[in-house]
């Protein structure tokens, strides 16, 4: 179904771009002869030259990509340097690259005034930086950058992921009102657009994306993009090729993905089949497979029960909950730990005294709460022993990258999404991370998913554990009571044990 693409075998190999700013040539030469076999990532190095450090600026303008600055202090001026690491952190906005600051006069820059005062990320004396501290020193670098961009990306990817399912829900909570099939269609263009990595632009470009209705033998066309929207004169023709494509999914009764086209199957009991064609399809990785099958799973459910708001409850839930077990199986977490940490959160909820409105939001946004996690480096997220400190820093930004994934959003169940994402390791004794918020501070839901999914987590196998017994179990969140826990809801669920182990065991592994 998924096709490979062909590498072109002429192709020039990837460089890492390495700046060398310094108003000694022989700097540059020794630095490039030293380097010169380095190679990270199967990439070797790019050298750029500046000799000062306007034109070093020059360069790093042109340059977006550059990986690693070595930074002479002294140049033109006393503090050339400083300047440039000022001009690459405040005005390029550069948060990416790495600038290692090289000085042969380290009186003139003192390194923990340097450290305090500038965004930098090493600090060397030039007499000290061996051809073995060099290699130490880029390659940290390198590794450092490189997380960086793939954090980066995941994010990118992650926000484009939040927009569709936005627009998904905006589109079915307007469909149950005003029944507009036409804007529910449009939200899934732009949900499977951002799942297969298809240019924003693309969708208002001069191509053909549509989503398509069968209806007596042909096909009618109620959402589109570029060549096919709708003129003065109604909606466009189908071209030939896409309706041979439509009927090849409608006989063999399954969505299609091929020659850089996905061709979406639709079925429904009581209303026909509905179609979606989407060209400029980009690299599909497995996190996309599987949401392109849950969603190839949902859609048809969606278009049949658009009235009926318990069936548009149901769908969202199952699309939000199938995505945290997406994020959940890459970190090989239990098969069922977000089904039962979403039923666990609502029936505490229930306990604590929430409404039931407020409860369903809880269950439907709890299984988001480790969604940060796929924007983790594989190298960190699926290490099998101890993290050390900068792997657990690393680690870490799983809290705030799945907090930033929802904040903006105006829709409370992805509102309530990104406060679970964002306390859910918070500790009622203030502890906690990332903002050290204590008691009540501790939004209700980041108290909840927090006692919840450790007590999960205990209570079953993982990677690298056996699991607890439930004695021990309870006699952690006792012992935690007060501390990483809210007393009151350690009382409240402790005193409904017998209905936790009924959920349990309603959703094993």
């Amino acid at each position: 179904m998924f096709k490979k693409k062909s590498k072109s075998e002429g192709k020039p190999k990837e460089t890492w771009k390495i700046l060398i700013v310094d108003d000694e040539p022989d700097i540059h030469t020794v630095t490039k002869i030293t380097l010169s076999r380095f190679e990270f990532d199967n990439k070797s190095l790019e050298f750029i030259s500046a000799f000062s450090g306007e034109e070093a600026k020059q360069l790093l303008a042109e340059h977006s990509d550059i990986a690693l600055v070595f930074l002479d202090v002294v140049m033109e001026s006393d503090d050339a340097g400083l300047l440039v690491a000022q001009y690459i952190r405040e005005e390029l906005k550069n948060a990416f690259v790495r600038i290692i600051l090289r000085t042969g006069q380290p009186g003139q820059a003192p390194e923990r005034d340097i450290i305090v005062n500038y965004d930098i990320n090493d600090y060397k004396e030039k007499t000290n930086l061996s051809s073995d501290k060099l290699f130490t020193v880029v390659y940290t670098g390198l590794r450092g950058y490189r997380d960086i961009l793939a954090i980066e990306k995941s994010r990118a990817m992650l926000e484009n992921h939040r927009i569709g399912l936005e627009k998904v829900i905006d589109s079915t909570a307007s469909l149950f009102r005003i029944r507009s099939i036409s804007k529910f269609a449009n939200g899934l263009l732009v949900q499977l657009a951002s799942l297969l990595h298809i240019d924003k632009a693309a969708l208002t470009a001069q191509a053909s994306h549509c989503a398509v209705k069968k209806v007596d033998n042909h096909f009618e066309i109620i959402a589109a993009t570029g060549l096919l929207q709708p003129n003065g004169n109604g909606s466009p023709a189908l071209p030939e090729a896409i309706k041979v494509l439509f009927e090849r999914a409608c006989a063999e009764q399954r969505s299609l993905l091929e020659s850089g086209a996905f061709i979406g199957y639709f079925p429904t009991t009581n209303t026909g089949t509905n179609l979606i064609y989407l060209e400029n399809v980009g690299d599909i990785d497995p996190l996309d497979r599987q949401l392109l099958e849950l969603f190839s799973h949902n859609i048809s459910v969606a278009f049949e029960n658009l009235a009926l708001d318990k069936e548009i409850f149901d769908t969202q839930s199952e699309i939000i909950d199938t995505l945290g077990e997406v994020v959940e199986s890459r970190s090989k977490e239990a098969a069922n730990h977000v089904k039962r940490v979403s039923h666990l959160s609502k029936a505490l909820g229930e306990w604590a005294g929430l409404d039931d409105d407020t409860a369903n939001q809880l269950f439907m946004a709890s299984p988001m709460h480790d969604v940060g996690k796929v924007a983790i480096p594989d190298s960190v997220l699926l290490k099998p022993g101890k993290l050390n400190d900068e792997e657990w820093e690393v680690m870490k930004n799983h809290v705030s990258i799945g907090y930033d994934i929802f904040a903006r959003s105006k829709r409370p169940v992805l509102k309530a999404a990104a406060i679970v994402a964002g306390q859910h390791h918070e500790k009622f004794n203030g502890k906690g991370y990332p903002n050290g918020l204590s008691g009540d501070d501790i939004h209700i839901f980041g108290r909840i998913v927090a006692l919840v999914d450790v007590f999960d987590a205990l209570s079953h196998s993982r990677c690298y554990k056996e699991a607890w017994p439930l004695e021990e179990v309870l006699a952690l969140l006792k012992e935690e009571r007060g501390e990483h826990f809210d007393p009151k809801l350690v009382d409240l669920f402790i005193d409904n044990i017998d209905k936790v182990i009924h959920i349990m065991e309603t959703y094993p592994d």
